[in-house]
């Protein structure tokens, strides 16, 4: 005899939507949260810092908006003198917003839809059942989910501990403290990567340190040096191929060796990837394996102990809300049914919300080469070239779309203004397995900014004709023999 269907362990996003779409299928459902497994109740760093980005945004449209001939007082001095940002406004609309987001979702809320929710550290256990124990409450289920999210990797850097540092996640919180005016990012994730060109825009003087030779190394590497070279125009600085090997503290500043180069700065923050939180969950005595990377699992998100299932930034990988909730509904059916469900990650779309964005689905140009080689067609079409990017003055970025010969859709990346918008179509029409030909037949409104990708799509017509000389020789004969009827 069990109490529940599916306990879901952690307060993800992921947790959430297992625990609310469980109880719409009449399933009996337990959520354990707390602070330290994901709980979306405490202060939530990822969405404040998406909050964050927003503001960075406007300041930038207001330092721009003289290029329209928009300005404070007209052709006054002062109008020139630049926007100010004042950081502690800033992050509590910012907060605000993030504490309305997570009213939606509150202990209130997920009680009168009928999910029993519970605070506290858990562990699994064996005896004297199979059970997941919090408080000294035994929760027995058919099925268990881990939705714990993740944590920031650490690096083991001479003098980090004794310095002190920031995460991405607790940056928010210098609201309380004294302000710093410069900062260090150590790694480019893309969180980091957000925050540094939105702390820059905010007024900061930011240095991002990464040890590859580039940012953003598993994105395609044009998209990715597009955005780099963005940031290093906005002020950012970009140091690339250094080896951060110590920090210190010296006459009141933070100092950074990287490489050959000595940094200071006001505070360092550590945007090196993430780690799976689950240190406190006993999964070596329940069979899970697990390592510093995240927990394995196989297609149907089952790990190795086959009732406990996982999903989320616990399985390693980017830090995507979306791409967790896709992998709770797979684990949710697999739970309550039969493990019948797999993942299939071919047509996910992800975005950096740099600016410009950075948008991808599918292969890269350097992983279709690898598996298609010479059957693969590179389509591109530039911003520049569609009127409504250049009637919003942003018309930095292009869209790129890998094709087969045969029409088939391998992948899509797309930098430039909406990416994260304009992205979804391509991905829906590989998902759909439809030709690239078919984004060309679209009718796109204008002006829009979805032009782009019916123009690359039509660039792949063109670049088909230009490789066959004898079907271009027919069709110049054909009309040749057309206009002599005339």
């Amino acid at each position: 005899m069990v109490d529940y269907d599916v306990v879901a362990i952690g307060g993800s996003p992921a947790g959430l939507y297992t625990a609310i779409a469980a109880t719409y299928l009449k399933a009996r459902v337990a959520l354990v949260a707390s602070p330290l497994l994901g709980s979306t109740w405490s202060e939530s760093g990822s969405k404040c810092n998406k909050a964050l980005i927003q503001v960075g945004r406007v300041a930038h449209q207001m330092r721009e908006a003289s290029s329209f001939g928009v300005y404070w007082e007209p052709e006054s001095e002062s109008a020139r003198l630049g926007v100010g940002v004042r950081f502690a406004d800033a992050l509590k609309w910012a907060k605000g917003v993030v504490s309305a987001l997570d009213e939606q979702h509150s202990p209130a809320v997920l009680a009168s839809l009928g999910v029993d929710v519970i605070f506290g550290e858990g562990e699994f256990c064996r005896k004297p059942h199979f059970a997941f124990v919090v408080n000294g409450q035994i929760l027995r289920s058919r099925a268990y989910l881990i939705a714990t999210g993740s944590r920031p990797v650490i690096p083991d850097i001479d003098g980090l501990q004794s310095t002190g540092y920031l995460t991405p996640d607790t940056i928010w919180q210098q609201a309380n403290v004294n302000i710093p005016k410069s900062l260090i990012f150590i790694g480019g994730d893309p969180v980091g990567i957000e925050l540094a060109q939105t702390f820059a825009r905010l007024g900061f003087r930011v240095t991002v340190v990464v040890k590859s030779s580039h940012i953003l190394t598993k994105e395609d590497s044009e998209a990715a040096l597009l955005v780099q070279a963005q940031l290093e125009a906005e002020g950012v600085r970009v140091l690339t191929g250094h080896q951060v090997t110590q920090v210190k503290w010296l006459d009141d500043k933070k100092w950074v060796q990287a490489g050959d180069r000595a940094l200071e700065a006001d505070e360092i923050v550590v945007a090196v990837g993430q780690q799976p939180n689950v240190d406190s969950l006993n999964l070596e005595g329940v069979g899970v394996k697990c390592d510093r990377h995240g927990i394995d699992v196989n297609q149907k998100l089952q790990t190795t102990n086959s009732r406990i299932y996982a999903c989320g930034d616990v399985l390693g990988g980017y830090r995507f809300a979306h791409v967790a909730n896709y992998e709770a509904r797979i684990a949710l059916k697999n739970m309550l049914f039969f493990p019948f469900f797999k993942v299939d990650y071919r047509y996910m779309p992800w975005a950096i919300f740099s600016d410009p964005e950075l948008a991808r689905v599918g292969m890269t140009q350097e992983q279709a080469r690898r598996r298609y080689g010479d059957d693969v067609l590179v389509l591109r079409r530039y911003f520049k070239g569609v009127d409504k990017a250049q009637m919003c003055g942003e018309t930095t970025g292009f869209c790129k779309i890998l094709v087969l010969r045969s029409g088939e859709i391998l992948g899509a990346h797309l930098v430039g203004p909406q990416a994260s918008e304009l992205i979804h179509a391509i991905a829906l029409a590989m998902q759909q397995r439809l030709k690239f030909q078919t984004l060309s037949q679209l009718p796109t409104i204008f002006p829009t900014l979805s032009d782009i990708y019916s123009q690359t799509a039509s660039d792949g017509h063109q670049q088909r004709l230009s490789q066959h000389p004898t079907r271009q020789n027919w069709l110049e004969s054909f009309f040749n023999l057309r206009r002599s009827w005339s």
